[in-house]
């Protein structure tokens, strides 16, 4: 029997084993998205988004716990019937985009529709009709390596919903991109759940980026730590929102502390402390940039 949600996921545990250690990446997670929905999800490094991502999307099968998208148990279903599932249900869009450089922008939208046996007349109208809606019908011939990286997101949108999938899951989509192509690749993943009527899951690290969306969760130790209403457009700041920034801020502060413990160890390189120290930085400067934003002094 259909419900209104479009995902269910109940006491959720995901335990990776690394040689002779288990990681124990999800522990009894529980999240409802209801149909039509925007949700995005943020938290610390290795706190579960990614892995809750890959588990709702049949990519990865939980150790424990209950999945439902759509109505059907992933639970208990064969590699094969997950194969079908992703092509059918669910499109994917991640940070590297995952475009086949060899092919063109149509070409790479057409993929996902011939290995689902689409006939060739339909897979062509479709492609335009794609194009069209993330504006970039004239780019068709054109390969990944002629595009910018926000239009090669867009293009990774459009391959995303070749097939007609209700529910579309982005990783990070907007990671490797400045702010102007992140906005405008955000916006077209908020027209799509708006206009085409599909259920969006997004993972960002961006509070700019999240708030577009219906809801924001905060995951931190594989476990949800906070369900909160978007601000969208509004001005406002509500004190759940304020309070999941500042959360988020003094996290940041610890990791920098631990990175700069770990250096001196030796533990990290150089090279790599000031990698991973640069974008704890750069993300507490958008926190930081968001509460002043909303006129909230930190």
């Amino acid at each position: 029997m259909s419900t209104r949600n479009a995902v269910i996921v109940r006491d959720l545990i995901k335990i990776y084993k690394i040689g002779q250690i288990e990681v124990q990446a999800l522990r009894g997670l529980n999240v409802n998205v209801r149909k039509g929905e925007m949700i995005s999800i943020i938290g610390p490094s290795g706190s579960g988004k990614t892995t809750l991502l890959n588990v709702i999307g049949g990519l990865d099968k939980a150790s424990a716990g209950s999945v439902k998208v759509f109505d059907t148990d992933l639970t208990n279903l064969s590699t094969g019937d997950l194969v079908n599932f992703r092509r059918e249900t669910v499109g994917h869009v991640f940070q590297n985009m995952n475009l086949i450089p060899t092919l063109t922008a149509a070409e790479n939208i057409e993929l996902p529709m011939a290995a689902l046996g689409i006939k060739a007349d339909e897979r062509k109208k479709r492609i335009e009709e794609l194009l069209n809606v993330v504006g970039l019908l004239d780019r068709a011939d054109h390969k990944p390596g002629e595009l910018s990286g926000g239009e090669q997101q867009r293009i990774a949108l459009a391959a995303a919903l070749a097939n007609g999938p209700p529910l579309i899951l982005a990783d990070e989509p907007t990671g490797e991109l400045d702010t102007e192509n992140a906005r405008v690749v955000v916006e077209y993943l908020r027209k799509i759940n708006k206009e085409l009527e599909k259920t969006v899951i997004m993972v960002t690290h961006d509070p700019n980026i999240a708030r577009i969306s219906d809801r924001i969760l905060r995951i931190h130790d594989g476990v949800v730590q906070a369900d909160v209403a978007s601000l969208g457009d509004s001005e406002a700041p509500t004190a759940d929102y304020t309070k999941l920034l500042q959360s988020r801020i003094s996290e940041i502060e610890i990791e920098l502390l631990g990175l700069d413990s770990r250096f001196k160890q030796g533990i990290i390189t150089g090279d790599e402390y000031v990698k991973q120290q640069t974008g704890l930085k750069n993300t507490v400067d958008v926190l930081r940039e968001e509460l002043h934003r909303m006129g909230v002094v930190n």
